[in-house]
């Protein structure tokens, strides 16, 4: 099976030079990565401001080449030059900033202006910019303007307008942090939803815990490396690691981990509200 995404020893290193050209810095933003992302599904990649991620996803979607190392998108090898555009349709970005990647004055035209790029014919643009609404269930706001929707609506239009080219792959960077809790909520539904209905592979990469919570698979980063990684449960049962990489815990799984450190018999890992009072109610 070929990976959706597999990095090998994946550097980046950003050199910093005076007005002669002579190097003044290095500083390395990804340090002898590995990580292997499956086709269809959701993996989220966490890691505080400076971590990496980042620049990390920029190599997803080429706009930065591995300094060492492999990446490989669908598998290809980024590094490539004739692979550039190959890759760039299979993985589609959705950045922090909807605004930035709002360009139609219409909603419905600013989803189609991707396809339309790529050469789709109109009738088949026109069924893709419907679908993709519906998607992101932003159907309804199709005639409107997107300077009159909300920071989640707008991203939600941001989401259809990737989706519209149809890519294999969606990397979501940051996609909630200029959002209020309302929004990111929408954001986060529709963008699991795509996963789940149709199959497409999902990279979150944020610093919100609470975020990962439904991922099938989280990597954490800390300093360009990847200093853990497991599945959200297996993550969230290691807290003082989790601490010590400067992350947020999860409020809900801070207060089960405290309970338990003071004997109350709970399971590792409790990840939502739910399943801290059935533990609770099962002692």
């Amino acid at each position: 099976m070929t990976m959706m995404v597999k990095a090998r020893q994946l550097v980046h290193e950003y050199i910093r030079r005076d007005e002669d050209g002579n190097v003044e810095s290095v500083q390395t933003a990804l340090d002898h990565v590995d990580i292997d992302i499956k086709p269809g599904s959701f993996v989220a990649i966490l890691g505080h401001n400076g971590s990496g991620k980042s620049t990390l996803a920029k190599h997803l979607n080429v706009l930065l080449s591995p300094t060492e190392g492999t990446l490989w998108v669908d598998g290809k090898d980024t590094s490539d030059a004739k692979n550039l555009w190959d890759v760039r349709q299979s993985a589609g970005m959705v950045f922090q900033n909807p605004d930035n990647q709002i360009i139609g004055s219409i909603v419905e035209e600013d989803v189609g202006f991707g396809p339309e790029n790529i050469g789709v014919e109109t009738d088949e643009i026109w069924e893709r910019v419907e679908q993709s609404l519906r998607s992101v269930g932003m159907l309804k706001f199709r005639h409107h303007s997107p300077n009159k929707l909300s920071g989640g609506q707008k991203q939600r239009v941001a989401i259809a307008g990737v989706m519209a080219m149809q890519p294999k792959c969606i990397v979501l960077d940051e996609p909630t942090a200029m959002l209020d809790p309302n929004g990111r909520k929408e954001v986060l539904r529709a963008v699991h939803e795509l996963n789940q209905k149709k199959g497409v592979t999902i990279i979150l990469i944020t610093h919100y815990m609470e975020e990962v919570t439904d991922a099938d698979y989280v990597y954490v980063m800390d300093s360009g490396s990847v200093a853990m990684q497991g599945t959200p449960r297996e993550i969230f049962s290691r807290v003082e690691s989790l601490q010590a990489h400067r992350m947020d815990v999860p409020q809900i799984t801070l207060l089960a981990h405290e309970l338990k450190k003071e004997g109350v018999p709970l399971p590792d890992g409790i990840l939502t509200r739910e399943e801290l009072v059935e533990a609770l109610s099962k002692l």
